[in-house]
């Protein structure tokens, strides 16, 4: 397993990160401490989560429950030292979260202690926005995204609050550094510069999705990762599952995520088989398992930090994390790059 920093802090964390958002709906309290172990004997010292997961569905009923099996993983183990934790605050929106009025200075507030109290620990180690207060274009929104109706001032404001309770919880030992998540280079970029300007926490990094089939990232904000080393961490590099070739010819396996969230947060849709169908061709030319080939895929990226997979099975969960350990031959790139260039945007 290789390890890298989280941008200019002295946090090592591992290239694989254990995602936890299925825990408490599609996976037991029982399966998730199963998780963890087998994560931590294959030498991921990393787990991403957040307040609001759950996921598939995600709602009042379960919201916070998946912090709550880390938090008993913990008390059981002993082993928080061994972990470098992150978590998120929610953005706006989610009502039965604090009535949905995302992250300022009393949310973050009550949001931190919450989180620590499921998590039966003192500190977290990577505390990270889930979505901008703003409009932004993830979750699929960049097919009606319009940032002409923003308010500037009220923008620059949400981040220097958000950034000056950010750094009184830092001095507070709450936690140890900061992140972001489903943000734009602008977003970051102004991050960077206010907290620059008033001797804030500088944001290590930012959680945004990455596959084969949405590389977004590639572009403009490949370039601010390469200059102001704000790494990567890669949410949904099987794209829900997608990658994997079970949702071929409109299939719909029992239990999996395509039989409980219909078209995967907008993902499963018929514009993305064509692709699907041609990585799965070059996994099957190359002797490479599809969904090692995608995560390895994501992990040749010079900007990646580390690819966050996630699991129902046991069986998935070592498939994934042993594509730390594949080389994908320069030909199989090659004609990954192919692909891409004719279907650039399929979901």
């Amino acid at each position: 397993m290789k390890y890298k920093n989280l941008g200019r802090t002295d946090i090592s964390v591992s290239q694989i990160c254990l995602g936890t958002m299925t825990w408490g709906t599609q996976n037991s309290e029982a399966e998730a401490h199963e998780q963890m172990d087998y994560a931590i004997s294959k030498g991921i010292n990393f787990f991403d989560t957040a307040e609001m997961y759950p996921t598939t569905p995600v709602g009042p009923e379960t919201q916070g429950r998946t912090e709550e099996y880390i938090g008993t993983w913990f008390e059981k183990t002993g082993k928080r030292k061994d972990v470098v934790l992150a978590t998120k605050v929610a953005g706006p929106g989610r009502e039965y979260l604090r009535g949905g009025q995302g992250p300022d200075a009393a949310n973050i507030n009550a949001a931190v202690d919450a989180s620590l109290k499921r998590l039966k620990t003192d500190y977290i180690d990577l505390y990270q926005v889930h979505w901008p207060n703003r409009g932004h274009f993830h979750f699929r929104q960049n097919w009606r995204y319009n940032p002409f109706n923003q308010d500037r001032a009220k923008a620059v404001a949400d981040i220097t609050e958000i950034l000056e309770t950010m750094g009184a919880l830092v001095k507070a030992g709450k936690i140890r550094a900061i992140g972001l998540s489903n943000e734009t280079t602008w977003g970051i970029q102004k991050y960077l510069t206010i907290a620059e300007q008033k001797s804030l926490p500088r944001v290590a990094t930012t959680q945004n999705e990455y596959n084969l089939l949405y590389r977004h990232f590639d572009l403009d904000l490949a370039e601010l990762s390469h200059h102001e080393d704000v790494g990567l961490l890669a949410y949904s590099p099987l794209a829900g599952g997608i990658l994997t070739g079970k949702y071929v010819g409109g299939a719909r396996p029992a239990g999996s995520r395509g039989s409980i969230n219909q078209d995967i947060g907008g993902r499963l849709q018929p514009l993305q088989e064509p692709p699907v169908k041609a990585y799965l061709e070059i996994a099957a030319k190359y002797g490479i398992d599809p969904s090692k080939q995608a995560l390895a895929y994501c992990l040749t990226k010079p900007f990646m930090t580390s690819v966050i997979i996630g699991a129902t099975t046991m069986a998935q969960l070592e498939t994934d994390v042993a594509a730390a350990y594949v080389t994908l031959p320069t030909e199989a790139l090659a004609e990954i790059e192919q692909v891409h260039r004719k279907y650039p945007m399929p979901m």
